[in-house]
């Protein structure tokens, strides 16, 4: 998709999208791996995130609408503000969590102080109750859609962690089939807890939770092994214990760990 010098999308809005978004600065987001584009609008009504996206994409907008109005009152997410489509795109605004994404090279100086929170944000999200909750990620759920998209082939193989990198999806697939948890510890769950995904006004402060597309009821270990990973990549091996720690495992569950990490590979 592209855009003009203004950074605006060079495609028609929708006549109800165009008229909230008169007169609005934009910036295109570039931090984080997703189907859609995604720009940050200021203007004098507020501070929103659009997300643009073609009818064609793997997942839907859709899904992550649903889950902000059934979060809200809940967990802090952004709001609603609009949906809509046209012949080849959806497009979704929502408002901006005041703060700082918690990858930041702003939050190195106070690490422990940062895992701590996002342990507790955790937490927060695993609290929900999933009594009445309308989203099924468990793991047959999410293991069939594994296998149509590697029948699809619509698994990005180059996008693999360096472990994995020249294997194809089938031979991924296979090494999935054979390590699948006995059983699921049941929680609402994020579904991409990484450090992008997570809002911080100060070191200690959480605002809030975003790409909440993925959302619903899974092992704990679906956050948990992603959260993990986003910790090793940003900070280093050495925080991950902080983290763990603080969110209450005496003892993690290494090959949850794994699995979890291997089957993110397939979204």
């Amino acid at each position: 998709m592209t855009q003009n010098a203004h950074g605006v999308p060079a495609i028609p809005l929708p006549a109800p999208l165009e008229s909230l978004l008169a007169g609005c600065v934009w910036r295109r987001e570039t931090i984080g791996h997703s189907a859609s584009q995604t720009y940050q609008v200021c203007g004098a009504a507020g501070r929103y995130f659009l997300k643009i996206q073609s009818l064609q994409a793997v997942e839907s907008l859709v899904e992550e609408k649903e889950r902000l109005l059934w979060l809200k009152g809940r967990l802090p997410v952004p709001e609603v503000v609009y949906y809509g489509t046209d012949e080849a795109h959806e497009f979704l605004l929502v408002t901006e969590l005041p703060g700082v994404n918690a990858s930041d090279d702003l939050w190195k100086d106070q690490l422990p102080e940062l895992l701590r929170a996002l342990a507790r944000g955790l937490k927060q999200i695993h609290q929900v109750p999933i009594d009445d909750c309308p989203f099924d990620q468990r793991l047959a759920v999410k293991m069939e859609e594994a296998m149509l998209r590697v029948r699809q082939g619509l698994v990005d193989e180059e996008d693999f962690d360096e472990s994995r990198l020249g294997l194809r999806a089938e031979e991924v697939l296979e090494q999935l089939l054979g390590s699948v948890p006995a059983e699921e510890d049941l929680v609402f769950t994020h579904g991409d807890y990484c450090m992008p995904n997570i809002i911080m006004l100060s070191e200690g402060e959480l605002s809030g939770f975003i790409d909440v597309g993925r959302a619903g009821i899974a092992d704990r270990y679906q956050d948990l092994a992603l959260a993990i990973r986003s910790i090793r990549y940003n900070f280093g091996d050495a925080h991950v214990q902080t983290f763990v720690e603080a969110y209450g495992l005496d003892k993690l569950d290494e090959a949850k760990v794994s699995f979890y990490q291997l089957m993110d590979e397939f979204f």
